[in-house]
Parts: C-alpha cells; sequence; structure tokens
C-alpha cells in the first residue's frame, strides 16, 4: 500500500489511471483499497473527487476493453489447450459458456464487487465472444457505479479517520 500512496502522490491522476488498467487486466493491485484510498485523498482535499470518479472509470473501462480483447482473441484457444491443468477441460469449457451465454451481462455488474470474479468476467466475455456492445454497456455501468460507491466510501469514512 505504501508504493500505492507514494505513486499516487508523486504522479496524481495519472497513477490513478494507470493502476486501475493494470488492476482490471490482472496485476496484483487491491484495487478496493486504492478506490477508497482515493476518497480519503479526495477527502483530504489532495484530489479531485469528481476527477477522480472521471479517471478511475476510464481507467477500469480500459482496463476491461483489454482484458475482453485478450480473451477474444487469445483465451478461446488457450482455455482449450491448457484448461485441463486448471481443472476446466472441454465439457466443463462448454457448461460454463453456456452458463455465460445466458447471464454474463449480468454476471459482469455484479463481478464487478467480487474481487478475482471482476477479471474472470472481462476474460469470459471475450472468450465467449459476447457481442462488444452488449459487452461494454454492462462493463461500463459496473465500472461506474463500483468506482462511485468505493470512492464515495473513501471520501465519506475521511471524515470519521
Amino acid at each position: 500500500m505504501e508504493f500505492i500512496s507514494s505513486f499516487i502522490s508523486q504522479y496524481g491522476y495519472l497513477a490513478i489511471f494507470l493502476l486501475l488498467s493494470l488492476g482490471i487486466i490482472g496485476l496484483p493491485i487491491p484495487d478496493e483499497i486504492l478506490m477508497t484510498f482515493v476518497g480519503f485523498m479526495c477527502h483530504e482535499g489532495h484530489l479531485n473527487y469528481f476527477l477522480s470518479i472521471f479517471l478511475s472509470f476510464l481507467g477500469s473501462s480500459i482496463g476491461m476493453i483489454i482484458s475482453y480483447l485478450i480473451g477474444n482473441k487469445l483465451g478461446k484457444p488457450i482455455i482449450l489447450k491448457y484448461g485441463k491443468w486448471i481443472g476446466l477441460n472441454n465439457k466443463r469449457f462448454i457448461k460454463v459458456e453456456r452458463w455465460f451465454h445466458r447471464f454474463g451481462p449480468w454476471t459482469i455488474i455484479i463481478g464487478y464487487y467480487v474481487p478475482g470474479i471482476r477479471h474472470v468476467t472481462s476474460y469470459m466475455s471475450g472468450i465467449t465472444q459476447m457481442k462488444f456492445r452488449t459487452y461494454l454497456a454492462f462493463a461500463c455501468f459496473g465500472a461506474l457505479t463500483w468506482v462511485i460507491i468505493f470512492i464515495s466510501i473513501g471520501y465519506f469514512l475521511g471524515v470519521t479517520i
């Protein structure tokens, strides 16, 4: 967390954008903690609340688009070839694919609030060939609500800290 704090202090909004983009792609960045910290920084007057929400949303959305594109272009062949090593054989993958076709858009929104799942939903959306427009609409809605909620938590809890 100290690295994230100093990175944001040094690079400001660019750091927020980059950390969220890379975190959504799958780098081990504690996104929820990052967002609440950004909210706290807004409360303390170091960052602008609305600009932080906008750039966090943008960074998160870019990360999700990149994850979708990776899943779309590379995911299925990799899953079919190496999935058995993680318990995802062809039969199980077909079940997952059917389930995702049925509930995928809502999984994107709900999965946004579960660490680790939000990353998987982005890749699975691309792997299962979800229409990009559908994916983008649900992913952006999930990203916006998630960013607003967690930055606001940090902002309003900053009053008590």
